[in-house]
């Protein structure tokens, strides 16, 4: 049995307050409680909702507060290599791909632009590796994505089961689809969790062994997602992280051996001579001091 440890990604989304040091603090915080990566999202919001939803929506055109400046790239890149974490980013608009191809180690695409086939052709170029979240898709939108990606000349796909509801309830959640994905494509396969439950991020790795989790982080219920309810807090997510690596520990080598804490113990078995404990040459020995 190989051991299985899964990546783990922190998704940052519009947490950020548009804020470089609280951007690099989440940087900090994901390293520090076992994240992989970190993961932020590109967007202008003229380039990501139609003009007609803008005129009529304040909502929508308060989401103006929640891009993440451009500028902000190389400091992200350099505070990722300087905390050990990799640095990924979701592209939202088509010059967002080439924007971000200096920094990303792998670029992220959302749910919601699976569809959009430009935007999967022109991150496929880049030759970079390619994490797919599936969420709201039917399994013809996402053979047709992967195809897409494939022939595009993406090699490294990672095509997450992911469920677009904020936060998603655990009945629907359907981890056994990671299977289906796994069978079916044969690319690595994972999480991207709204749940906020310990129980699925555990059932997910440890029943389903998704080779990659994402789940959506905040730093102190003050991020403009966390209300939502489908955000980690760093503490919660840590817990979760450490029981994982702690059973990958636990389950060690698949090789049957004596281990050293037991090593002491092997001389007081029965002898097979006699059945008596313990073995004849430890008896000679027994009560002499070397």
């Amino acid at each position: 049995m190989t051991k299985h440890s899964p990546i783990f990604i922190a998704e940052v989304s519009s947490n950020h307050h548009r804020d470089l040091q609280r951007c690099i603090e989440f940087i900090k915080t994901a390293a520090e409680i076992g994240c992989d990566a970190v993961k932020f999202q590109l967007f202008k919001i003229e380039e990501l909702f139609a003009p007609e939803i803008l005129s009529k929506s304040e909502v929508h055109r308060k989401r103006k507060e929640w891009e993440l400046p451009v500028s902000f790239l190389p400091e992200l890149k350099q505070s990722c290599d300087q905390y050990g974490i990799q640095f990924s980013c979701t592209p939202f608009y088509l010059d967002a791909v080439a924007e971000l191809a200096p920094y990303v180690d792998f670029y992220k695409i959302a749910s919601y632009e699976l569809l959009w086939i430009d935007l999967l052709v022109a991150c496929a170029k880049t030759g970079k590796p390619i994490v797919l979240s599936t969420g709201m898709a039917t399994i013809d939108e996402i053979d047709h994505a992967v195809k897409t990606l494939q022939e595009s000349g993406a090699s490294d796909i990672s095509l997450l089961h992911c469920v677009s509801a904020y936060p998603t309830p655990e009945h629907e959640c359907n981890l056994a689809v990671l299977n289906s994905f796994r069978n079916r494509y044969q690319v690595k396969v994972g999480w991207s969790d709204h749940t906020v439950s310990s129980a699925v991020i555990n059932r997910a790795v440890h029943r389903w062994q998704a080779d990659v989790v994402e789940f959506h982080l905040d730093l102190d219920e003050t991020g403009d997602e966390y209300a939502a309810g489908h955000c980690w807090l760093p503490q919660q997510i840590a817990a979760v992280i450490q029981e994982i690596k702690r059973a990958e520990i636990i389950d060690g080598s698949s090789i049957k051996q004596f281990v050293a804490s037991e090593a002491s113990d092997r001389e007081w078995r029965a002898d097979p001579h006699d059945g008596l404990r313990p073995m004849k040459h430890q008896r000679e020995k027994f009560g002499v001091s070397e």
